[in-house]
C-alpha cells in the first residue's frame, strides 16, 4: 500500500505528539473528558506555564481544541476518533512486547 505525502505527515504529526510522556498524559487524560487547563496542570502535576506549551504543541499538531466556555477555556481532543486511535494504539503496544525500550544505534533513546 503506497502512502501519500499528506497522510504520512499526519502520522509523523501524531508520533510527535505521542514522543513526549506529558503529551501522551493530556491526550490520554482528555480521551476521558474534556477539561479546563488548571484542572488539567493539578491533575498531572505540572506547572500551568509548562502545561500551556504541552498543550500549544498539541493544538498546533491539530489534536486537540481550546474551546471558550465564558472566561474560560475548555480542551478537548478535535475528533472523538482520536480517543479510539489512542486506545487502538494502546492496546496494539500492549500486545507486543511492555519490557522492551525504544533504542537506536550506539545507545541513543528514541525521542
Amino acid at each position: 500500500m503506497l502512502m501519500i505525502a499528506s497522510e504520512i505527515e499526519v502520522l509523523a504529526r501524531f508520533g510527535r505528539a505521542l514522543a513526549d510522556p506529558i503529551r501522551c498524559r493530556l491526550l490520554l487524560a482528555l480521551r476521558e473528558a474534556p477539561a479546563h487547563p488548571s484542572d488539567l496542570a493539578e491533575s498531572l502535576g505540572i506547572s500551568r506555564t509548562r502545561l500551556s506549551n504541552h498543550l500549544a504543541c498539541l493544538r498546533d499538531c491539530g489534536l486537540v481544541v481550546a474551546v471558550p466556555v465564558g472566561r474560560r477555556t475548555r480542551y478537548e481532543l478535535a475528533d472523538a476518533r482520536l480517543g479510539h486511535a489512542l486506545d487502538d494504539l494502546r492496546a496494539a503496544v500492549a500486545a507486543v512486547e511492555t519490557d522492551r525500550a525504544c533504542v537506536r544505534a550506539a545507545g541513543e533513546n528514541c525521542n
